[in-house]
């Protein structure tokens, strides 16, 4: 899996329990996979189809650092499934938990909002650099 994004559990996170809330966590997962998928698929218009059974494992307090993993679980002619799982990360015993995965099907549209084919060229990419890289995110050179 790749690394997507990392977040700060903050105090406004929090529900009644102290624990960070579920629909926040949600968020994170969710922009995290479109931001994931789009990059993949050449294209920001992507819509979340479809989220599967998202199982909550440990409990986030304020404070922690909780980092976004992804990978392609597979490509449709239209979408794109992505496994996500976030993981609380531990900096000072320099490991790491899982928190909660889950699976999300992004769709890609047109400007109106229909489903439109996602290339044969974007998937073989994917696929090349996951082979040769270990990952299918290209690295992207700052421009002044």
């Amino acid at each position: 899996m790749e690394l997507i994004t990392s977040h700060h559990a903050l105090a406004l996170n929090m529900g009644v329990s102290n624990n960070l809330f579920g629909g926040v966590m949600l968020s994170w997962l969710d922009l995290a996979g479109a931001g994931y998928a789009s990059e993949l698929c050449d294209s920001p218009r992507l819509v979340t189809a479809k989220f599967d059974q998202t199982i909550f494992e440990l409990p986030v307090k304020i404070g922690n650092i909780i980092k976004i993993y992804g990978e392609v679980e597979k490509f449709g002619t239209t979408s794109i499934t992505v496994k996500l799982e976030a993981r609380k990360q531990n900096v000072e015993r320099h490991e790491q938990k899982v928190v909660c995965s889950t699976t999300v099907v992004y769709v890609k549209i047109n400007d109106e909002g229909e489903p439109i084919r996602i290339s044969e060229r974007v998937k073989e990419r994917y696929y090349e650099r996951l082979e040769k890289n270990g990952k299918g995110l290209m690295s992207y050179e700052v421009v002044d």
